[in-house]
């Protein structure tokens, strides 16, 4: 009798959080997203990218490379302002082939902000999107219909690019504690699904 081949063992899950410009781990949605999860016993890890100002590239490159590394179909990404390009920019560097399970991008862009010009040089060079989306399997971008620092069209236009799927959130500014958000339960929501759906794989 000659028994059915076995599964390849599985990575453990994982979800690393990527900050926006001036935040840190324990602001806005990140410590309550990390206790939901934590809940259902799936570790998140929220990076705490470089204090200087204005933002450096390379330095939060670096930063999000050491947090995030390699990634695999059980790793799981979380950005929310500089942090989503950012983000794309390390997937974009990572050598073929590579999978992600899935990315979350909140109030994200890929192009220079009129309100923040001082980040100007660090979107000088965009970022390559052509071959990541591919590589994703879930994609999810979420933004408000009166974000002040990043307009929704520029949220929407990143979500064309990378062909993802996108949830508005009404009211919701640019998704900070100080404008009553402190809780962001539709990225809850996205990253219980796909876990589930990883599980079932």
């Amino acid at each position: 009798m000659t028994s059915a081949p076995s599964k390849p063992a599985r990575g453990r899950p994982r979800i690393v959080v990527i900050h926006g410009y001036g935040a840190s781990p324990e602001n806005h949605w990140f410590p309550w997203l990390s206790d939901e999860m934590a809940l259902a016993g799936i570790p998140v890890s929220v990076a705490q990218m470089p204090e200087k100002i204005p933002a450096d590239a390379g330095e939060w490159g670096e930063a999000v490379k050491s947090a995030v590394g390699d990634v695999d179909s059980e790793t799981f990404l979380v950005g929310h302002s500089l942090g989503c390009i950012t983000i794309l920019r390390h997937l974009a560097t990572l050598p073929e082939p590579w999978a992600l399970g899935g990315l979350i991008l909140v109030a994200g862009f890929a192009e220079k902000l009129a309100v923040l010009p001082e980040l100007d040089p660090f979107l000088e060079d965009g970022v390559q999107l052509d071959d990541v989306a591919k590589n994703i399997r879930h994609r999810l971008v979420i933004h408000s219909d009166n974000d002040p620092t990043v307009p929704p069209a520029a949220s929407a236009e990143l979500a064309s690019r990378l062909d993802a799927g996108v949830l508005v959130v009404p009211g919701a500014k640019h998704f900070l504690d100080v404008d009553g958000i402190a809780e962001l339960p539709p990225v809850r929501g996205a990253l219980k699904q796909w876990l589930a759906e990883s599980r079932q794989a």
